[in-house]
């Protein structure tokens, strides 16, 4: 009988006894390429960094002079889908803020030129608000013949003064 409940006793405490693992246990590698098999693949949610169309060289927003015609400020036919582009991006983006800068090319008296340059400044932003700009983004100046592009004194240069420049806050 002692024999019987020795044997009992054994098996009783062998059934109790916890298992425990042995550290640096072998695992099978069943991933493929070396990659831990818990190791999900990457999400391709992230986004291609998108450009500031402001800044974006293929965009039309990158464009940011007005050029006229001697002793004129009619916005040229080739200039209003400019306008538009800005007008459009003033409308979707409320906060923006832009400054109009009207400039001429040196001939005419400084006060002539000053109020022609207003006068340019003016008719972009006229331009841009019957595209549907708000007039409150909108703040135009003259510079008059005070900051010249073109530096010679010849038709090319004073055709590149004769412009107004846009101008967004923050830049």
């Amino acid at each position: 009988m002692k024999k019987v409940v020795g044997v009992l006793l054994i098996c009783l405490l062998t059934a109790c006894a916890s298992k425990t693992t042995k550290p640096g246990a072998d695992v099978e590698d069943k991933s493929v390429g070396g990659k831990p098999a818990t190791e999900a693949p990457r999400a391709t949610t992230e986004a291609a960094p998108s450009l500031n169309p402001l800044t974006d060289p293929n965009n039309i927003l990158s464009r940011r002079s007005v050029y006229f015609d001697f002793d004129s400020y009619v916005v040229k036919d080739e200039y209003k889908s400019l306008a538009g582009a800005h007008a459009g991006y003033l409308r979707s983006n409320p906060n923006a803020r832009v400054l109009l800068q009207g400039n001429t090319d040196e001939r005419g008296s400084r006060e002539y030129n000053l109020a022609l340059g207003q006068r340019r400044a003016d008719a972009v932003r006229y331009a841009m608000t019957l595209s549907g700009a708000k007039e409150s983004q909108i703040e135009s100046v003259s510079l008059g013949e005070e900051k010249p592009r073109g530096t010679g004194h010849d038709e090319a240069s004073w055709a590149e003064n004769r412009r107004v420049d846009i101008r967004y806050q923050g830049e």
